[in-house]
């Protein structure tokens, strides 16, 4: 019995974890959208010396960054709502759902964080989904830096503007930039 509780406990620990994180995934995305674009634009002058002025003003980039973010967010619930509900399948359906979950995230993570320079750009969706594949390990190795520190909350909070920066800082580095059409 003493087990049993021990394991419920692990359980909603690790249950509480997972919110969190959908949580911050989704909605600090859409708040922080605007200042995190500032921040990138900050790393694209600072260490790179690439300005890109769309000529549009704080609020027009504000506008388009969470349009641009709300893409994300819908790209994010299609595919991890279904991998949710693969989650009931008995037996299987916990593994699939873990590790295509997990899979995806880590795409997600890298997608999220180097998207600012590409959003700049103007760059569509699909194509910003195509920049990110065409380095698939070193995304995936990213992006699972980035969903391991953000899944841990307060951290989070604290951990974003440097994988922002990151994210920059790695599209560039890496010519990522080079594949955008």
């Amino acid at each position: 019995m003493e087990l049993l509780g021990l394991l419920l406990k692990l359980f909603s620990f690790f249950l509480v974890l997972l919110l969190c994180y959908f949580a911050f995934i989704i909605f600090g995305g859409l708040v922080s959208a605007p200042f995190n674009e500032k921040m990138s634009k900050l790393i694209e002058e600072k260490e790179f010396g690439i300005y890109i002025d769309g000529g549009l003003t704080f609020f027009s980039e504000a506008y388009f960054s969470i349009k641009e973010e709300s893409k994300k967010i819908l790209f994010y619930l299609i595919i991890i709502l279904p991998l949710f509900f693969i989650n009931f399948i008995p037996m299987i359906g916990s593994i699939i759902s873990f590790v295509f979950g997990s899979l995806f995230s880590f795409y997600y993570n890298a997608l999220d964080y180097m998207d600012y320079p590409m959003t700049r750009k103007m760059t569509g969706f699909r194509n910003k989904l195509r920049v990110i594949s065409s380095q698939k390990t070193l995304s995936a190795g990213f992006g699972a830096m980035a969903f391991i520190l953000t899944f841990f909350p307060v951290v989070n909070v604290f951990i974003n503007p440097l994988l922002v920066v990151s994210g920059t800082s790695l599209y560039y580095k890496n010519n990522y930039h080079q594949s955008v059409i």
